[in-house]
Order: structure tokens, then sequence, then C-alpha cells
């Protein structure tokens, strides 16, 4: 779905969804760095440390694609 069709979405609940994305992202990266910090420096790092680290970046992109898309064109971002 493409947030440019749905006009009914209003600037009040992206950015709330927004921010509930960056914050998800947030503590996916804690997620991961608490896991890495736990691990011996010689040892390999678990994959789920680089679950939790493509997580919060999907978080991310999916939060800059829902801003950029509510946005009416010619604004800046």
């Amino acid at each position: 779905m493409s947030i440019a069709r749905e006009r009914h979405w209003t600037t009040d609940l992206v950015t709330a969804l927004c921010q509930q994305l960056y914050a998800l992202a947030r503590r996916e990266e804690e997620a991961a760095a608490n896991l890495a910090s736990r691990t011996p420096y010689w040892a390999s790092l678990p994959p789920s440390v680089e679950a939790h680290r493509v997580a919060a970046r999907r978080l991310r992109d999916d939060a800059d694609r829902l801003e950029f898309e509510s946005r009416p064109w010619g604004v800046p971002i």
C-alpha cells in the first residue's frame, strides 16, 4: 500500500507511526548491542545480533518511506 494513494492518513497519525517505528528500531539496536557485549571478543557474534540489526534497519527504512510518501510534492524532507 502506498501512503500517497491513501489520503485519509493524518499528519498526526503518520508522525505517531514513525515515532513508534523508530522506537522499535532503537530497541532492536539495543538488543543487538546487548547480545554483542556478552560475546567474548574472540568468539563469533551469534546470528541473532545481525538479525536484530537487520530488523532495526528495516524498521527505520519503513519509517523513512512512510514519512517520504506522506509529504506533499515540493516539500523538503
